[in-house]
C-alpha cells in the first residue's frame, strides 16, 4: 500500500498544478481591479516518519512542489535509505539540481539538524508528521522564526460502536483499523467505544477474529510483523500488563515474542489505565463499554487527540450527528478510522496537530495570499 497511496499522491499533486487559484475582490475605489493571488513561497522543509516512509516522504514535499516550491525532505534516521530513494526518483525524472534535497542525520544530531533547517532563512514553510511531543518542539521553533507549520500529529482514534450498528461490519472496521501496520498508524483505532446492548456480541466476534491474525516473521505470510523496536514491544507488555492489574479482561492476544506482538484485545477498559488515555501504537486495542450514545461521545473527546475516528450505525442521520460532536480533523461513517486519500484534507485538531495535506487544502498551506491591484494612476 505505501507504493500505490504514494504514486496516487504524485499524480494528485501533478492535477492540481493547474489547480491553484486566485479570484478578482470587488473594490470600493472606482476603476480599481483588486485580485488576491496565490504564489509560491519559496524553500518548504518537510520531516517524515517512519512508519509509512514511502506515503509520508512523497507527502511531505509533492503538493509543495506542484506549487511551485524547492524542497527539503528531512528524513527520518529509522529509514534514511528509503527517503533518500523517494529524491533519488525526482532527480532521475528530470527534476533540476536543488529543486529536491534530501538530508540525513544520525539520530543523536536530530534536534541540532532541526533547529538548524527551521531558523534558516530561506525556508518558508514546514510541515512535520510525527508525535505531539515533538510536534510541540517543531511548532514552538517554527513560532520563534515565524514560520508557518502543518504539524500531522499522534492520535487516539475512537470507533464508536452505537447499539443500531451492524455489527458484523464494525467487527470488520475495528478488525482493519486496529491491527493494519500493526497498528502503528497515526490514525489506528485505539478507542472500541461499545454499547453495552451489544457488546458482549461485539467483543466475542472481535477476539475471535483478532485470535486467528498470524503473527510472526514479517518476511513470511502474517498479518502482524515486528513493531519498529523491541522497546515498542515492551511497551505493549506494559500497557497489558497496566490494564489487567487495574480491572480488564483479555480476550485476545496479549503475548510478545522479540518484536512480534500478538493483535489484543482488552475488555472493560476504565479512565486510569495506561491504555485509556496513552496513544499505544501498537497492536493493543481497549473496549469501553457504555450506556448512550451522550457517553460515548463524551469518552471518544476525552483525549488530547483529534486526528481521525469513526461511527458505526444503520441511521446515517444519527450516526452524521454523532460525528458532528466528535472533536476529530476526520471521521468516517460505517468504515474503519484508517483510511487516506489524495485528494483529501488529512489533519488533526487538539494535540494531533494544525494545518491539512491534500488537494487543494494542501495548495493553500504552500503558497502565499497576496493582494495585487491595478488602479487608476490619475486618482491620486
Amino acid at each position: 500500500f505505501n507504493a500505490h497511496l504514494a504514486a496516487n499522491m504524485l499524480r494528485e499533486a501533478a492535477a492540481m498544478t493547474t489547480q491553484i487559484q486566485g479570484e478578482i475582490i470587488p473594490s470600493d475605489k472606482p476603476g480599481n481591479l483588486s485580485m488576491a493571488m496565490r504564489q509560491p513561497v519559496g524553500v518548504c522543509l518537510g520531516i517524515a516518519p517512519w512508519n509509512a516512509p514511502i506515503i509520508l516522504g512523497v507527502r511531505a514535499i509533492a503538493m509543495a512542489l506542484a506549487c511551485g516550491n524547492t524542497v527539503i525532505l528531512k528524513a527520518s534516521e529509522a529509514c534514511p535509505g528509503l527517503h533518500v530513494a523517494i529524491g533519488k526518483v525526482f532527480i532521475e525524472a528530470g527534476f533540476p539540481d536543488g529543486v529536491v534535497n534530501v538530508i540525513t542525520n544520525a539520530p543523536e544530531d536530530a534536534a541540532v539538524v532541526v533547529e538548524a533547517l527551521v531558523s534558516a532563512p530561506e525556508v518558508r514553510r514546514v510541515n512535520f508528521t510525527g508525535s505531539t511531543k515533538v510536534g510541540r518542539i517543531i511548532g514552538e521553533l517554527c513560532g520563534r522564526h515565524l514560520k508557518p507549520a502543518l504539524l500531522e500529529l499522534g492520535g487516539k482514534a475512537p470507533m464508536l460502536v452505537l447499539e443500531d450498528a451492524d455489527i458484523d461490519a464494525a467487527v470488520n472496521g475495528a478488525i482493519f483499523g486496529s491491527f493494519i501496520n500493526m497498528g502503528q498508524v497515526c490514525m489506528a483505532t485505539e478507542k472500541l467505544i461499545v454499547h453495552d446492548k451489544i457488546a458482549d456480541e461485539f467483543v466475542a466476534k472481535l477476539s475471535e477474529r483478532a485470535a486467528k491474525l498470524p503473527a510472526g516473521d514479517p518476511r513470511g505470510h502474517v498479518v502482524l510483523g515486528s513493531l519498529v523496536t523491541i522497546g515498542a514491544a515492551e511497551k505493549m507488555e506494559e500497557i497489558i500488563a497496566d490494564a489487567i492489574a487495574k480491572g480488564a479482561s483479555l480476550t485476545a492476544g496479549g503475548k510478545r515474542t522479540g518484536s512480534v506482538v500478538e493483535a489484543t484485545v482488552l475488555d472493560h477498559v476504565k479512565p486510569g489505565m495506561r491504555i485509556y488515555d496513552e496513544e499505544c501504537f501498537g497492536p493493543v486495542k481497549p473496549i469501553i463499554r457504555v450506556k448512550d450514545e451522550e457517553e460515548a461521545i463524551r469518552i471518544a473527546n476525552d483525549t488530547q487527540y483529534g486526528l481521525s475516528g469513526s461511527v458505526y450505525s444503520r441511521d446515517i442521520r444519527r450516526a452524521l450527528a454523532v460525528a458532528g460532536r466528535v472533536q476529530s480533523g476526520i471521521c468516517h461513517i460505517n468504515g474503519p478510522s484508517v483510511a487516506d486519500e489524495a485528494q483529501m484534507p488529512f489533519g488533526g485538531v487538539k494535540g494531533s496537530g494544525y494545518g491539512r495535506f491534500g488537494g487543494r487544502a494542501a495548495s493553500n498551506e504552500f503558497t502565499d495570499l497576496r493582494w495585487i491591484t491595478i488602479e487608476d494612476p490619475h486618482q491620486h
